[in-house]
């Protein structure tokens, strides 16, 4: 590992043990979602993990960044779910074209806040 490697996790560990319970919820693929995040450039719009209801079930929302990406929903076990929104028309993939619609309790799960 690098030493950079070493800083995104220093500041991780701190970051969790100054936590909310309620962040400490997040399951442990969304912590390793959030520290390959944090060892990408950063985004334009930065990256984000939002967590909502659907259908009855926890899942998790990850925005598409830029121009004709998709955006990713999960389980709350890190399952890919399909692609809400995104792609050439902005629909996503065609899987689940009612969750912007239908999602709720909407929850700030991570927001990448390093300057671009």
């Amino acid at each position: 590992m690098t030493k950079a490697h070493y800083l995104v996790l220093a500041v991780i560990v701190l970051t969790v043990g100054c936590s909310s319970s309620t962040e400490l919820a997040n399951p442990p693929w969304v912590w390793k979602l959030i520290v390959q995040f944090q060892l990408q450039p950063v985004g334009n719009p930065p990256q984000s993990i939002w967590q909502y209801e659907f259908d009855g079930k926890t899942v998790y929302y990850i925005p598409p960044q830029c121009c004709d990406m998709l955006g990713s929903l999960y389980d709350a076990e890190g399952t890919y779910i399909c692609a809400p929104d995104g792609g050439l028309d902005g629909r996503g993939d065609g899987r689940c074209p009612n969750f912007l619609s239908e999602r709720a309790n909407e929850r700030l799960v991570w927001k990448d806040f390093r300057a671009p």
